[in-house]
């Protein structure tokens, strides 16, 4: 589809396809395509040919505003989705058998993950055989944060019960070398599940399920960035708590 804002402009101010090429440095070529078939030529070129018409580039180039708010999203998420229930649990199971280096986990309870993969144990234990380090952190049933988030979900004492089941089902991993479990009583804002440079964070929503809630899958990209700002937090709850006694 032509540009015809961009053709208007150049025929009012007497612009030929050679000039505006020779002004902006590319082929006269580019610049038909420019006018002719609609497209839209990188940002830079687009800013000097824009400011030598005259003219706003996004009211030449209306697709460069679009492209600008795809890269404020940031380079370190994979994906995005809407609830954790939507995820299969072949997805966290796969990201913790990827890990080589580390895995972290930081939740209240999160039984689903031995609920639908009994094997789970067993896929730790072969993770820190090979030289992976593992640390689990579960919520402190006990604790005062623990017992609000079960009131502010409706949930009550079920996730006390649930705290203490997910210790149960870890229990037997205390003692295994390579594998650290340990209890927190922090205000839980976002459950994570890391394997090495990737991260799959489970948001909490006041009053909602962790199963009802967002995920996002994160791969570090830089320092500084999303993937190390949650993992940051990890190291700053686990240092908070307390081993747990076999």
């Amino acid at each position: 589809m032509p540009n015809e804002r961009l053709r208007a402009v150049m025929a009012a101010g007497g612009w030929t396809h050679t000039r505006l090429a020779e002004v902006t440095g590319v082929d006269p070529k580019s610049v038909e395509r420019w006018v002719n078939l609609g497209r839209t030529p990188r940002r830079v070129t687009a800013l000097k040919a824009a400011e030598t018409l005259g003219e706003d580039v996004h009211a030449l180039w209306p697709s460069l505003r679009q492209a600008r708010a795809a890269r404020a999203v940031s380079p370190e998420l994979v994906a995005l989705y809407d609830k954790r229930a939507d995820l299969p649990v072949s997805v966290f199971v796969d990201l913790l058998a990827e890990a080589r280096e580390r895995i972290d986990v930081l939740v209240y309870a999160a039984v689903f993950l031995h609920e639908a993969y009994p094997r789970l144990n067993d896929l730790l234990r072969e993770r820190a055989a090979e030289g992976c380090a593992v640390r689990i952190a579960l919520g402190d049933a006990d604790s005062t944060n623990v017992q609000q988030r079960g009131a502010e979900e409706k949930f009550g004492h079920g996730i006390e019960s649930r705290c203490r089941l997910a210790l149960m089902h870890y229990r037997p991993l205390l003692g295994v070398a390579g594998i650290e479990v340990r209890t927190h009583g922090t205000t839980l804002y976002n459950s994570l599940y890391r394997a090495d440079d990737q991260v799959l964070v489970n948001a909490h929503v006041w009053g909602v399920n962790a199963y009802g809630a967002p995920v996002w899958h994160l791969r570090r990209h830089t320092d500084g960035g999303m993937f190390d700002t949650y993992t940051d937090s990890f190291s700053a709850v686990w240092e908070t708590a307390r081993p747990v006694e076999g």
